[in-house]
């Protein structure tokens, strides 16, 4: 075999060919490094003395469906300069694996279009040997990622499993990359993301969050210029809750059961944007009449469809004027969770306004949730939190498959 057969073929420069084995199905090719490429790995002096050889065994890419050795003869050398006994240097492979730098990159390549599991078994090694392999790249590729140039965040939690167990998650808005993931959520699951902005740099203009208490202390504290925008989807999304907590207590009020009947089917309706509601199924009809038996729960309906309106408005100083309108109203009704809804939106109405200024939201975090489950799923979990992490840091670069 020529040497340029085995650079070209598996990376090998250097090297002279020895012979070709077989032996249970694999291919191994024996090759030892030329003398005149003997130098010290540590200080590349060439006035070197030999002290022996130890054999290694490198996986490397296969021949059709033949594993494929790379065995080689490393040579020890005593060094002049050092005064040490070392091993000298390969370049195809990294000394610490069982692989060569051209399988490695074969096994990258694969993980582009199938999972994890499916390469291990494609290659005829474990699947612990590819989990390692696409770990130190994710390492390397995103573990640090580049902050300086941040402008507009969006800042959301997300459950992964059983456990009450959370993740928070912080998305580059312009990018659409995930720039940083905190275990836990609240305030401390974002202590270390801070120092690292601050050091990059970066000037935020705009965060998008829900309501939490939480996130607002902490953006106010380290972002104290940047916007605070509050995700619409959050506000409704807390708006439907109260609206099926007022549902429950009106249904358990009532006491004619044709009344009860007509009220235990709304929830899901109640939740519905109209435009949603499937007419084959006569839901537009059902809640309608659900509505009308009920003036409290109509009112809090109508006020929600109302409350939706707020993003809708042609600019800032009308969206200002419908909600002081829709506050004043929420909180003149005799319904007291309209009440309710009316302080929590005048608490935050400044920074529900502030949509008009910066027109972003969570709602891009949603999709990455929805891989995040996805990956979870097809996975069945992911026991190094560390890699999980990494993979939901590469979600964006849609060139990898997202599960195990």
């Amino acid at each position: 075999m020529s040497t340029s057969l085995l650079y070209h073929a598996f990376g090998l420069r250097g090297h002279r060919y020895r012979r070709t084995c077989y032996e249970d199905g694999h291919v191994s090719f024996k090759v030892e490094l030329k003398a005149e490429h003997f130098c010290c790995s540590a200080c590349q002096c060439r006035n070197v003395v030999r002290r022996g050889q130890v054999e290694r065994r490198f996986r490397s890419l296969p021949i059709g469906n033949k594993p494929v050795w790379i065995v080689v003869a490393i040579q020890r050398v005593w060094c002049s300069a050092c005064n040490l006994v070392r091993q000298v240097s390969i370049d195809f492979a990294d000394y610490r694996r069982s692989y060569t730098r051209s399988f490695e990159r074969y096994a990258l390549e694969l993980c582009r279009y199938m999972t994890m599991k499916d390469v291990a078994r494609h290659l005829n090694v474990g699947w612990d040997l590819i989990k390692d392999i696409q770990k130190r790249y994710l390492q390397k590729r995103f573990s640090h990622p580049k902050l300086k140039h941040l402008k507009r965040l969006a800042i959301d939690e997300i459950s992964i499993g059983e456990g009450q167990r959370y993740l928070t998650i912080v998305l580059d808005l312009v990018s659409g990359a995930v720039v940083f993931v905190g275990d836990g959520k609240g305030a401390d699951a974002l202590k270390p993301f801070w120092p690292r902005l601050k050091r990059s740099g970066a000037t935020i203009q705009a965060v998008a969050i829900g309501m939490s208490v939480a996130y607002i202390a902490a953006i106010t504290e380290h972002l104290p210029k940047a916007v605070i925008v509050f995700d619409h989807f959050h506000v409704i999304k807390l708006y439907n809750e109260r609206l099926s907590d007022l549902r429950r207590e009106l249904y358990h009020q009532i006491k004619h059961q044709r009344q009860q009947r007509v009220i235990k089917g709304t929830r899901w309706l109640l939740l519905k944007n109209p435009e949603n509601l499937n007419p084959t199924r006569s839901e537009p009809d059902r809640l309608k009449q659900a509505l009308k038996l009920n003036r409290p729960l109509a009112a809090a309906y109508y006020m929600k469809e109302d409350l939706r309106q707020t993003w809708k408005q042609a600019n800032k100083k009308t969206a200002k004027n419908f909600l002081i309108d829709w506050i004043y109203r929420a909180g003149s009704s005799t319904v007291p969770m309209l009440a309710k809804m009316a302080r929590t939106v005048a608490i935050h109405f400044k920074g529900i306004l502030s949509y008009y200024d910066y027109p972003i939201s969570t709602g891009p975090l949603e999709g990455t949730n929805n891989k995040i489950n996805t990956m979870k799923r097809q996975a069945y979990g992911f026991r190094d939190n560390e890699f999980f992490k990494l993979k939901i840091m590469a979600l964006h670069q849609a060139k990898y498959v997202l599960t195990g």
